[in-house]
């Protein structure tokens, strides 16, 4: 049962530390400057 647990925790590590990656990988690729949106909330204006 111990071996289980640890099992477990080490999966549950590596699912934290892809999707850690897979975040900070798309924020690094974000463009600089401002985005311009428009949908049906209307026009939003955001910096990055």
């Amino acid at each position: 049962m111990k071996q289980n647990q640890l099992y477990i925790l080490l999966g549950a590590l590596l699912v934290a530390v892809i999707v850690m990656g897979i975040y900070i990988f798309r924020e690094e690729s974000k463009p600089e400057g401002i985005e311009l949106r428009l949908d049906k909330n209307g026009v939003s204006i955001e910096q990055n």
